[in-house]
């Protein structure tokens, strides 16, 4: 571990004197160079491309849209090294599983890379193959990352209001996570298995695994046609309707997270599909995945629905529950902030929303109270940034903040039977009922039929 991280030290120092030098005096071209600086730095950094990519409004437009290069055009590996790590995965001859393997991969990203393949039996499928030294880099990354992290915490308030160490401890967990493609795998069962149970299979699924062909760093599964969710185009070339599917895609993530703690923790835009031939959204890589026991679900599904309903009284209840404001905080002064700055997400269409004002004013409530997001709440934040985005090229009228659809399984006997305690929501529940009532009575009279 030491040499590597030596190692890794002459490569970061290297890599951030050449491109910092090039950032700073070619200032058309900062996007680009920092992107290139990202994909040279490898896994770790090319994770928070993935974030920046998928994240406007906290970022920069022209590096929002140079980042996009990094959900799915990362750099491939040789293709002698694929077929060597596949051998050693499967312990027999790549010959007796696979008939062909294509040497041009499908799609390269911070991980891995996927082969489109076809088996023996002659059924399509494609192999995700993991990048060749990448634990160790990984691990010495981290090692870096977490020195980082603590130094940032003690000097910059930002930082502390980030939890900049929690973060990476997350980052941690996550990507040894992913390392390991069989749980990959089991996660995707587990996906498939809630979308049958919840009668959804029909609209929305996740590639099937060919266990006898997966291993720690292998992965077979089903192969998808079709094309990525925020692909406007191709939606509107095929008459299909965007807003449509994507409220769908919506619904199928929050079911699994509100009734079962379980959701997809990296729904960026090369990792959510339309299916056309199938008619269905599939998500792809369920290498990050987000998990709450009982009472963080409880206290996830109360913070939602206070929000949904602008409960701010009762919102501020869940965050002081949840720590992630200071004891002693005043409260009454809390709830009436948060309905200030959250208020503007709520009464109006995404087209209508100026994020360059609102999250400036959220993060100065941040300051003001101390709030601190627990390191499991930031990852559920940033899967609805990347929702957000799609709603803002797929669906301008929509607003996710409010939409009853999206949380419309809540009102069925499912919701008692995965052990929600309703008595804790029920009057949440009653007053999005209630504004979901006006709200159709207020469009039936607009458009009568």
């Amino acid at each position: 571990m030491v040499l590597n991280v030596i190692r890794r030290a002459f490569v970061l120092w290297w890599i951030l004197l050449r491109y910092g030098t090039q950032w700073l005096f070619q200032r058309e071209r900062r996007a680009a160079t920092l992107r290139t600086a990202f994909e040279r730095l490898g896994p770790t950094y090319l994770k928070l491309g993935q974030i920046i990519a998928s994240s406007p409004g906290l970022f920069p437009k022209p590096y929002v849209e140079e980042f996009q290069k990094c959900l799915d055009r990362v750099p491939p590996f040789a293709f002698a090294d694929v077929k060597r790590i596949v051998g050693e995965e499967l312990g027999r001859p790549t010959e007796t599983v696979f008939s062909s393997i294509e040497e041009a991969p499908l799609a390269a990203a911070s991980i891995a890379e996927v082969h489109a393949a076809r088996l023996i039996d002659g059924s399509d499928v494609v192999i995700k193959v993991q990048r060749p030294g990448i634990r160790e880099r990984v691990d010495a990354d981290l090692w870096f990352m977490k020195k980082l992290a603590w130094a940032a915490e003690k000097l910059f308030v930002n930082a502390r209001l980030a939890n900049a160490t929690g973060v990476v401890a997350d980052f941690d967990v996550t990507i040894h996570e992913e390392l390991d493609f069989t749980v990959e795998g089991r996660n995707m069962d587990e996906f498939n298995s809630l979308m049958v149970k919840h009668d959804m299979a029909g609209l929305i699924c996740a590639p099937k695994v060919h266990w006898d062909a997966t291993a720690k760093r292998l992965l077979t599964m089903e192969r998808f046609y079709g094309f990525k969710a925020d692909d406007v185009a191709k939606f509107r070339e095929n008459d299909l309707d965007p807003e449509k599917w994507l409220r769908i895609g919506m619904r199928g993530w929050n079911l699994t997270m509100l009734l079962h703690g379980f959701f997809h923790g990296d729904v960026h835009a090369g990792n959510l599909m339309f299916l056309p031939a199938a008619g269905k959204i599939g998500f792809i890589d369920f290498g990050i995945v987000g998990r709450f026991d009982r009472q963080q679900r409880m206290q996830v599904l109360r913070y939602i629905l206070s929000f949904n309903s602008q409960d701010y009284a009762e919102l501020a209840k869940v965050m002081i529950e949840m720590g992630a404001v200071p004891k002693g905080v005043d409260t009454v002064r809390l709830a009436k902030d948060l309905g200030d700055v959250y208020s503007p997400l709520l009464s109006r269409a995404l087209s209508e929303i100026e994020y360059g004002r609102v999250l400036p004013d959220i993060v100065a409530n941040s300051r003001k109270h101390g709030i601190t997001m627990p390191r499991e709440f930031v990852l559920i934040l940033k899967q609805l940034l990347y929702f957000d985005r799609y709603a803002k090229l797929a669906a301008p009228s929509l607003n996710v903040f409010n939409d009853f659809y999206l949380i419309d399984f809540l009102f069925t006997p499912a919701a008692a039977e995965s052990g929600i305690d309703m008595n804790q929501i029920m009057a949440l529940l009653m007053t999005i009922q209630q504004s979901a009532a006006r709200q159709a009575a207020a469009s039936e009279a607009a458009n009568p039929a």
